[in-house]
This record gives structure tokens, C-alpha cells and sequence, in this order.
């Protein structure tokens, strides 16, 4: 089981409400025809522990979504508050650095920097947060690098090793300060299935370690192994079930 790194370096406040509460959230794009409204006023609430899977077909709002949760995009009206943060009022800069030590992100194209060896890119959101030290950086990167078992490519450039291990290096990145949320958008959506399986397994890891889960997927065989489904169409919940 990917286990905490070291319960010492840092706990998030625990409180009875949800990780995860959104409410009323909207979000509208001004396009050539004009407004086009990618979400139509989403309520939604994930658990402390919980593996969450967002599913629905292309053009759904998934994406919108996350982006939404993770501050990497604003809304145009909602609320979202997550670990007791108001994500709706951050701006571009405090939000990145609450994304840093509260939500990691694995992307579907691994947004790995070429130039930076395989460790270098694990250690590199540390080093932003200024959360540990040069030598705790390099202790925990080979760690958590370890427990991906991709510690032998370390000093390796991305171009260097296969995809699937590439997507290993970016969960791997994204649990680098530890958080308490791991937001995934099609992680699995161009690994053969052999090495999706494999990364699955990890996520199911984190979630028996408390870690909280919001993966984005078309897959309905992945989305049997969540907790609960969210399925969204046309920027709407249209359904919540548990898998």
C-alpha cells in the first residue's frame, strides 16, 4: 500500500464536513455565436477517503469540472470550497500556491518538464512550496518514486522511459507534498491496460491510505472500481450512484 511518507511532516485540519462541497456552480464560456454554458449550476460533495469518479461523454463539463475544484480555472458564479478553502475568491497566485500543498494533479498527457530528470520533476513542487528541505526533497522524491516502482529511472529524462512509466512519474509528482486530494483527468485515457490497471491500483492505494480521489474517465469498467459515479451531460449531474 503507497502509505504517508512521514506523519510528522504536516497534517490538514480534520473536520465532520465534507473535503469537497460544491454548490450552485456555473460556468460560461464566450464563444464566436456567444455564451456557451459549460456547467449549469453543479452541486457536489466528496468525503475524507473517498475514490470519486466524474464520467459522462465528451463535451459533458468533466474537465470544466475539475479545473473548477483544482483553481487551475474560475467560475462565473458558484461556490467551492475545498479542505474548508473558498476556491471561488482565490486568485491565480494564491490559488497556486493552495493548489501546491492541497490538490495534486495528474494530467492525461503527463506535463512532465523534459529537461528535468525524472526525480528532478517529483522534487519540483516540494521546492515551490518551500516544504521541505533540499535533503528531505531528494529522500522523499526517491520515495514516493520507490513506491511507483520507477526508483531506478530517477536520474533519467522523461523521453527516457515507456508512457505508463511517465504517468507513474506524474502521480508520483502530484503526491509530493502530500495532500489530502488527488485530482486525475483521464489518467488512464492513453496507457494500454496492462499499465492503466497498474496505475489504478495505485490510486485504490492512496484511497486506503485517506487520500481523497476525483478521477475523470470515459471508462465504465473504471468506474466501477470508484466509491461513487457522478455522471454528468450538457454541464448537469444526471446521475449519482455508487459503483
Amino acid at each position: 500500500m503507497l502509505g504517508r511518507w512521514s506523519k510528522s511532516n504536516g497534517t490538514q485540519k480534520r473536520d465532520n464536513g465534507p473535503l469537497i462541497d460544491v454548490g450552485g456552480l456555473v460556468k460560461e464560456y464566450q464563444g464566436l455565436g456567444g455564451a456557451v454554458v459549460a456547467l449549469k449550476g453543479v452541486d457536489l460533495q466528496a468525503r475524507r477517503g473517498e475514490f470519486l469518479v466524474v464520467t459522462g461523454k465528451s463535451g459533458a463539463g468533466k474537465t470544466t469540472l475539475v479545473n473548477m475544484i483544482t483553481g487551475l480555472d474560475k467560475s462565473t458564479s458558484g461556490e467551492i470550497w475545498v479542505a474548508g478553502t473558498p476556491v471561488h475568491k482565490l486568485g491565480t497566485e494564491k490559488a497556486a500556491r493552495w493548489r501546491g500543498q492541497t490538490v495534486g494533479v495528474v494530467f492525461q498527457t503527463f506535463e512532465l518538464l523534459p529537461t528535468l530528470t525524472v526525480l528532478e520533476n517529483v522534487t519540483l513542487p516540494m521546492d515551490f512550496a518551500h516544504k521541505y528541505s533540499l535533503r528531505k526533497q531528494r529522500e522523499r522524491g526517491l520515495y514516493l518514486l520507490e513506491q511507483m516502482e520507477i526508483a531506478e529511472h530517477a536520474h533519467k529524462l522523461p523521453s527516457a522511459v515507456s508512457g505508463g512509466q511517465q504517468q507513474r512519474v506524474a502521480v508520483a509528482r502530484a503526491m509530493a507534498n502530500d495532500p489530502p486530494i488527488l485530482v486525475a483527468d483521464e489518467p488512464t485515457g492513453s496507457l494500454d491496460s496492462v499499465t492503466a490497471a497498474s496505475v489504478l491500483r495505485v490510486f485504490e492505494s492512496l484511497v486506503a491510505d485517506g487520500t481523497t480521489v476525483l478521477l475523470v474517465t470515459h471508462d465504465q469498467d473504471i468506474a466501477k472500481r470508484a466509491t461513487r459515479v457522478i455522471r454528468l451531460a450538457d454541464g448537469e449531474i444526471v446521475g449519482v450512484s455508487d459503483a
